[in-house]
């Protein structure tokens, strides 16, 4: 994948994040791709609850829009135009969260991708498994997300 294909498609991503009313208010933006790893982050100031912590659905925001944006950025690496759409998911709150959100998210299982993008190309729908992770300040996990996402070709 190229650098410029990568920056253009995470661009395009957050032009629609943006457009999203309650996304633009959590003030999410993506932060990077590396490594099958795509980052996505939000600061605590516009995400903060009554104890001074993060929102929990704050954190199921972040966590989730972290994996239909990991699955939605594959597609469009691929070449693929999809509607991406969680199909179900999990959602484990292990430590509270005083500082900024930053939600990490992967493919729950190595060489998903692979599968994942051949059953789209055949079928036009695929679905996937993801798995995505806030970091507690000491390095542990403070929340762990666990999703299917199923993604259906345009038109």
């Amino acid at each position: 994948m190229s650098v410029d294909a990568l920056s253009s498609s995470l661009a395009s991503l957050q032009e629609v994040l943006d457009c999203m009313p309650a996304v633009r208010a959590m003030q999410i933006r993506l932060d990077g791709y590396a490594d099958g790893v795509l980052r996505i982050t939000a600061p605590l100031t516009a995400n903060v609850n009554d104890k001074g912590n993060a929102f929990g659905g704050s954190l199921a925001s972040v966590l989730t829009l972290s994996g239909w944006a990991l699955v939605s950025l594959r597609l469009r690496l691929a070449g693929h135009v999809a509607e991406v759409y969680v199909a179900d998911s999990n959602l484990r709150y292990l430590a509270p969260v005083y500082e900024d959100l930053h939600a990490h998210a992967e493919a729950a299982e190595s060489g998903a991708w692979d599968t994942f993008l051949a059953t789209f190309r055949q079928r036009r729908k695929a679905r996937i498994s993801i798995i995505a992770t806030q970091p507690a300040a000491d390095g542990r996990a403070a929340a762990e997300f666990s999703g299917r996402f199923v993604a259906f070709a345009k038109g």
